[in-house]
């Protein structure tokens, strides 16, 4: 690794060419203790699993620094966002919902058949789950966005039941942020709790009684949304009692750059992730050294005229952003893959025959007109992404994740004669007699 830069810093991984683990091992990583925040969040589980709404209200007092009327948001207040919601600012969230509904409408699945024999057949249908629980965080910025990236494929894949968590603001009486709730109210989301980090995914989890037992809200069987370690580690812990979509972290941008990327550009792509959080990723992966001058240059120049400069150059300095220079476009994309980016992005002179090369990352984005920025609000693709690596083994939110695939097993008589002796053998094999009786017995009179 060589000198840190002032504002970022450079990992030079010319002439060395690795296995996937093998650039794992030198790639930044932001360093988040998940393991360390379970035992944060575990008594607060506790909490929500033992206690009641009440204690949920405390809870946000705690941690919030208010305490809401209620814990669920009256109509009332969700109409009221809506009547107040600027027009032209409506018409851009409307815009986003229609251009998200037809990305993720494709994904409905539909029934199938397979005949394996004549008389022997197994039907796949896909079955939304009952009722799921979606968490839309607040802090540094406000996430109507993503009221739309969690909303749209539930309703898509069929989900009957919608329940949504958002944090108290102070600025709001308590209730969550007017924009989070007018963009529900477009979707016809009227099930709003005010509770927000790790109890908030607590409460979908378990549910919410009242102090004399009642039911206010039924537990969820998934959970999605992004937030905070402490979302993050919640949903490690309660996992395998609901469903999640995954443990996402701070965001992260990968873009691959050749010599004809627009240094302002790439500048600017990274600037627009590292503004969410002091531990968002940054990473320049390009065989250009004077790209990599420029790109710097124009770092320095932006980062100081813009709003959140301050978090944004904690982010650059970070051990989790780098700008990493390889030898060639093809050691490029490996380095590209064995990161394993939320967002990628290929600014490279033929981004599509370069992206058939890409193997793992949570969205790609090709050529300079389609920066992620276009990604998180209007490009109709989901902004809810694999982050940390886990883009290796995982997908982003899609219509997919709240629909099960069940299968329908037939077979008549003749077919189930045909092949019962070979069921029958297999059980014996496996030391399962059982099974085999369970075979026998349609032959007994």
């Amino acid at each position: 690794m060589n000198s840190a830069d002032p504002l970022i810093r450079t990992l030079d991984l010319r002439g060395q060419r690795l296995s996937k683990s093998g650039y794992q091992s030198k790639l930044p990583r932001a360093l988040l203790d998940v393991k360390a925040a379970l035992a944060q969040v575990e008594p607060i589980i506790d909490e929500v699993r033992y206690g009641d709404v009440n204690s949920l209200l405390k809870l946000s007092e705690r941690f919030d620094g208010i305490r809401p009327a209620e814990i669920r948001v009256p109509k009332a207040k969700i109409e009221e966002a809506l009547n107040e919601l600027d027009p032209k600012l409506r018409a851009v969230i409307e815009e986003s919902i229609r251009r998200v509904r037809i990305v993720h409408k494709a994904q409905t699945r539909g029934e199938s058949t397979v005949r394996v024999v004549d008389g022997g057949e197994v039907e796949e249908r896909w079955i939304p789950v009952d009722r799921v629980g979606l968490y839309v965080p607040a802090g540094r910025a406000i996430y109507p966005s993503s009221v739309v990236m969690n909303v749209l494929p539930a309703q898509l894949a069929g989900v009957k039941s919608i329940a949504l968590a958002s944090p108290p603001q102070k600025d709001n009486d308590g209730w969550p942020n007017d924009l989070v709730l007018a963009t529900c109210a477009l979707l016809g989301v009227d099930e709003i709790y005010a509770i927000g980090g790790a109890q908030a995914i607590a409460a979908l989890a378990l549910g919410i009684k009242n102090s004399s037992g009642a039911v206010i809200s039924e537990p969820v069987d998934i959970v999605t949304g992004p937030g905070n370690i402490y979302v993050a580690a919640a949903k490690r812990a309660l996992r395998g009692l609901v469903g999640i979509d995954s443990e996402a972290g701070p965001t992260e941008i990968a873009i691959v750059a050749d010599s004809t990327a627009v240094a302002g550009e790439v500048a600017a792509d990274l600037i627009s992730q590292a503004e969410h959080d002091t531990i968002a990723a940054a990473i320049l992966i390009t065989d250009s050294p004077q790209l990599k001058d420029e790109v710097l240059r124009e770092l320095g120049i932006r980062v100081k005229r813009t709003r959140h400069n301050q978090r944004i150059s904690e982010a650059l300095r970070g051990e989790q952003s780098a700008i990493v220079l390889v030898d060639d476009l093809d050691q490029a994309l490996d380095v590209a893959n064995a990161y394993a980016a939320e967002h990628l992005e290929l600014l490279v002179s033929d981004p599509v025959n370069a992206s058939k090369k890409i193997r793992n990352a949570g969205a790609v984005f090709l050529g300079r007109y389609s920066p992620v920025s276009l990604g998180d609000y209007l490009a109709g693709s989901n902004h809810v992404l694999p982050t940390g690596g886990c883009a290796c083994h995982s997908s982003g939110l899609s219509v997919q994740t709240f629909l099960r695939g069940l299968h329908f097993i037939n077979y008549n008589e003749r077919a189930f004669r045909e092949i019962a002796t070979s069921v029958v053998a297999f059980a014996e094999a496996e030391d399962l007699p059982a099974h085999g009786e369970a075979i026998k017995a349609r032959f007994e009179s």
